[in-house]
């Protein structure tokens, strides 16, 4: 049985929810572009890059637009995200999360952040987290997006780490099928409704906190 290493955390709805944000934004776009974007369209959004992103939205909204056209429309909603965002603080850490990461931390546990989002630095900035880090791993580091297991192979390579090392805790199917690809134990973090494909499925870092540890880190 291989002991872990390390833990590689997804950031939105993981760590923080800025789903919401991201909702309002692309939302805001859509009706700019003369089209309605649902919450259950957003699901799709989860997990994927901003051009991925932008590219569900063309479909949804039944556009054709230039290369150019979609790049100036992901930055306009992102400028709206950053907004969005600027406001966030620490009350906005998903219950236990700060608590989970220190202990594993106090365990000797190495820590990556593995996420697409572009924005990452400036969220665990505002929420006061990225002393507890000891790489970041975000959209500016990658080139493709998930289910590709390039984030979090980067993240392990980043901890000196061997992949089979290393666990991923993830609450979108794109990024448990990536810590899969990737060869790695992922943590559903969610409902065994929606993910499919992981080893552990938790509601949050708020409950059964003993277990997570006594299952995936003292082997």
């Amino acid at each position: 049985m291989n002991i872990i290493k390390g833990c590689i955390f997804d950031l939105d709805g993981v760590i923080v929810d800025t789903a919401k944000y991201h909702y309002l934004a692309w939302k805001r776009l859509s009706a700019e572009l003369g089209f309605d974007f649902t919450e259950k369209d957003n699901e799709r959004l989860k997990g994927v890059s901003r051009m991925v992103c932008m590219e569900i939205l063309v479909e949804i909204g039944g556009l054709s637009l230039s290369e150019d056209e979609k790049h100036f429309l992901a930055d306009k909603k992102n400028s709206w995200y950053v907004e969005y965002i600027s406001g966030m603080g620490e009350e906005e850490i998903l219950p236990g999360t700060r608590e989970f990461i220190t202990r594993i931390k106090a365990a000797g546990i190495k820590t990556a952040l593995g996420s697409a989002s572009k924005n990452a630095g400036i969220i665990l900035a505002n929420l006061r987290l990225l002393e507890l880090f000891d790489a970041i791993i975000d959209g500016t580091c990658t080139t493709k997006a998930k289910p590709d297991p390039e984030v979090f192979l980067l993240g392990a390579k980043a901890l000196n780490l061997p992949a089979h090392q290393c666990v991923v805790f993830e609450d979108s199917q794109a990024g448990l099928d990536a810590a899969n690809n990737a060869g790695m134990l992922c943590v559903g973090v969610g409902s065994a409704d929606i993910l499919t494909g992981t080893d552990f499925i938790i509601r949050g870092f708020d409950s059964n906190l003993d277990d997570i540890l006594n299952a995936l880190i003292v082997q």
